[in-house]
């Protein structure tokens, strides 16, 4: 019988552990310059509008007096002699904001609930299918239809919670879609194992589902805030502007950040008027951030532990 040769039996590898070609190195190169590119493109409009801002802006809220009172007694810009205050139009927007969060953060999480544990069929369908429609309705569209709603079908006078429900349509989708992702992200295995000790399933979403997730949860929850606090059209339809504080929802006019912003516009010119636009762009730029970092201190304090 012939020798069988050494090099005939040695198994070969089929994986290539030659080192990188030249080409794999130069495509390489060139998309991670391609990615870094898009980056720094994309912070050049963000740095640019955030420098205006806080260059023109943050001297005005730098002043206790821009906390502290509200536009009572102010004429005609050219006739000012000091800014006053931006008091009225932030507690405006907190206090609309805050209505809208308590509406809208418990439906979204709710439908998402749904969605993910509960949704089968049809049903589930057409509910996804109609998040899907409110994530892509535009803002005046919301506004002209709670003003149909409230005015023309029911007769009934505009107050600040109307402008209230409009966001509520717009923040719906937002945290909706948001907590389902953080929901499908919880393994499978925790829900088996809970079932396998004979717990409920709706205690398995309470004690289990949601804590896993919460972090997630009040994130998107706070993104979805952030993002109705500057909505305009709503405000501008639904809730008159006024000078003076308004801390009641439920009757006369409130005043809110970007209608302040709206009010002012006409007379930019002026310096005062001027820095009354600005500190209050500065100001809402400033609270949105302030969610934002909330929602990171939260989230890290939410998590389960190990």
């Amino acid at each position: 019988m012939a020798a069988i040769s050494s090099d005939a039996v040695r198994p070969k590898s089929s994986i290539d552990l030659s080192p990188k070609s030249g080409s794999r190195a130069a495509k390489n190169v060139i998309a991670t310059s391609v990615m870094w590119g898009a980056f720094l493109l994309a912070l050049v409009p963000l740095a640019w509008i955030l420098w205006i801002v806080l260059s023109r802006g943050l001297h005005v809220i730098l002043s206790p007096t821009w906390w502290m009172k509200d536009q009572s007694g102010a004429g005609a810009p050219a006739f000012d002699t000091n800014v006053r205050g931006g008091r009225h139009a932030i507690i405006g927007t907190l206090i609309m904001s805050g209505v809208t969060a308590v509406i809208a953060i418990p439906i979204a999480v709710l439908t998402a609930i749904y969605l993910v544990e509960y949704g089968r069929g049809k049903l589930a369908r057409a509910v996804s299918f109609m998040v899907d429609i409110l994530s892509g309705v535009p803002s005046i569209v919301a506004a002209l239809f709670l003003y149909a709603v409230w005015v023309t079908t029911f007769g009934l006078s505009l107050i600040p919670v109307v402008a209230s429900l409009a966001l509520v349509l717009l923040m719906i989708p937002v945290v909706t879609r948001s907590t389902e992702e953080m929901l499908k992200l919880v393994p499978n295995e925790l829900r088996e194992a809970s079932y396998a000790l004979g717990v409920p399933k709706w205690k398995t979403i309470t004690r289990i589902v949601l804590p896993t997730s919460l972090s997630g949860i009040i994130t998107g929850a706070l993104l979805g805030l952030a993002r109705v606090m500057g909505e305009t059209a709503p405000l501008l339809l639904l809730a008159a502007y006024t000078q003076y504080l308004n801390q009641d929802p439920f009757s006369g006019s409130m005043a809110a950040l970007p209608t302040m912003i709206n009010s002012q516009l006409a007379n930019i010119n002026v310096p005062i008027a001027a820095d009354r636009v600005w500190g209050a762009a500065c100001t809402l730029i400033v609270l949105v951030l302030a969610i934002n970092l909330l929602g990171r201190f939260v989230g890290r304090f939410a998590k389960v532990k190990n």
